[in-house]
C-alpha cells in the first residue's frame, strides 16, 4: 500500500465511525463497560470523537506531508495502556501510516474498542490484515513503543532497551490560574479535570494559583460536573480519599464531589486535585521547570500555558505524547 492508499482507507474508517447509529454505538459502549467499568458512554464518545478527528483526510495529509515513507518496513511492537478508552490508538495510527507492521499488545482493560475499530478497518482495506498483529507475547520485532506506569517503564527499559524505542512513564497535566478567569473558562477547565474521571495523562490534576486565591468561583463553575459522584468507582475513591484526609487531619476544600488539597506533588489521586501557590511569574516558571519531566501539557490562558482551558483532551495529530515525535522516530528506524 502507498501512503495515499493508507490515508484513504483510514479516512474512510473515520467516516464509518462518524456514521455509527445510536444502537451500534450503545452496544459498543456496553461491551466496553463490561470490560472496564471506568469506560462510561460519555467517555467512550469522547474517545471515539478524538479518533474521528484524527482520521480526517486533510489532517492526515498535513500530518504526513513532511515525511519520507519510502523506508524499509519494520515490525514495531506497541504496548498499550488501558487507563482511558483508545489511549493507544495514536501509536497504532503512526505505525500504520508509516508503512510498518504493528505488533500490538492490547491492555486487558481496553481491547473491545480497538478490536472493533480494527475489524472495520480490515473490511475497508483488507491489506491491513497483514500489517497488524495482536499478540499476547511480543516477539520478532525491530522497534518498540511502550506506555505504562513508572514501575512498568523500568520493566520496559530492561526488556526493550536494546531495541530502538519510545518508552513513556507516568505524566500528568497542570493548569495555571491567574485569578481573573471567567466563569466560562473555569467551567472549561472542569472538562480537563473530570473527563475520563481524571485517569489520563492529559487530565489536569494540579493547579497553580496566585497567593491568596479564593476558590469559591472555581467551585461554583464546576457545579454541573456534580453527577460524576454517582459513578460507583469514582464515589468509592472520593469516600476513601476524604476519610484518609479527615483521619490524618489534613486540611482540604470539598464541594461534595471533588476535593482540593494543597500539595507540592504533581499526580493527585482520583477525586482529588492538588494545588500550589505562586507569588510571581518567576516562581511559577521555576516550579514548572522543576516538574517538567512529569508534565504532559499546561492548561491556561496565559503564558507559559500551551493549551486552552477545556482542550487538553483534544490533541491534534501532531501533539505527541511526552513531546516525542512518533512519526520522526518511525521514519528514521535503522535498516
Amino acid at each position: 500500500m502507498t501512503v495515499h492508499v493508507r490515508i484513504n482507507a483510514l479516512s474512510a474508517l473515520g467516516q464509518l465511525l462518524r456514521d455509527l447509529n445510536s444502537t451500534e454505538f450503545q452496544s459498543l459502549c456496553e461491551q466496553a463497560a463490561r470490560e472496564n467499568p471506568w469506560f462510561t458512554k460519555d467517555n467512550v464518545r469522547m474517545a471515539v470523537d478524538g479518533v474521528i478527528s484524527f482520521l480526517q483526510k486533510d489532517k492526515l495529509q498535513q500530518w504526513t506531508s513532511s515525511y519520507n515513507f519510502e523506508v524499509k518496513p519494520k515490525r514495531v511492537a506497541i504496548v498499550m495502556a488501558g487507563n482511558i478508552p483508545l489511549v493507544g490508538f495514536h501509536d497504532l495510527l503512526a505505525v500504520l501510516i508509516s508503512g510498518h507492521t504493528a505488533v500490538v499488545k492490547l491492555s486487558s482493560k481496553d481491547s473491545v474498542l480497538l478490536k472493533f475499530i480494527l475489524q472495520e478497518l480490515f473490511e475497508i482495506e483488507p491489506a491491513f490484515r497483514t500489517k497488524i498483529e495482536l499478540a499476547e507475547q511480543l516477539k520478532n520485532f525491530d522497534a518498540v513503543i511502550a506506555t505504562g506506569s513508572d514501575n512498568s517503564a523500568r520493566y520496559f527499559d530492561y526488556y526493550f532497551g536494546k531495541y530502538p524505542h519510545i518508552i513513556r512513564k507516568n505524566r500528568t497535566s497542570v493548569a495555571i490560574l491567574s485569578g481573573v478567569e471567567t466563569k466560562e473558562e473555569l467551567h472549561a477547565l472542569g472538562t480537563d479535570v473530570f473527563s475520563y474521571f481524571g485517569l489520563g495523562c492529559r487530565n489536569i490534576s494540579k493547579l497553580f494559583v496566585p497567593e491568596g486565591y479564593i476558590f469559591d468561583k472555581l467551585f461554583e463553575s464546576w457545579e454541573s460536573y456534580q453527577p460524576i459522584i454517582h459513578h460507583h468507582k469514582y464515589c468509592n475513591n472520593y469516600d476513601y480519599q476524604k476519610s484518609i484526609m479527615l483521619v490524618n487531619g489534613i486540611p482540604f476544600l470539598d464541594n461534595g464531589f471533588v476535593m482540593l488539597h494543597q500539595n507540592a506533588k504533581m499526580v493527585s489521586p482520583i477525586s482529588v486535585v492538588y494545588y500550589e501557590t505562586y507569588k510571581d511569574q518567576n516562581e511559577l516558571t521555576e516550579k514548572l521547570n522543576a516538574a517538567a519531566e512529569k508534565i504532559q501539557c499546561i492548561g491556561g490562558n496565559t503564558s507559559p500555558a500551551t493549551v486552552s482551558f477545556g482542550q487538553t483532551q483534544r490533541p491534534a495529530l501532531w501533539d505527541y505524547a511526552d513531546q516525542v515525535n512518533t512519526l520522526k522516530f518511525l521514519t528514521s528506524l535503522p535498516d
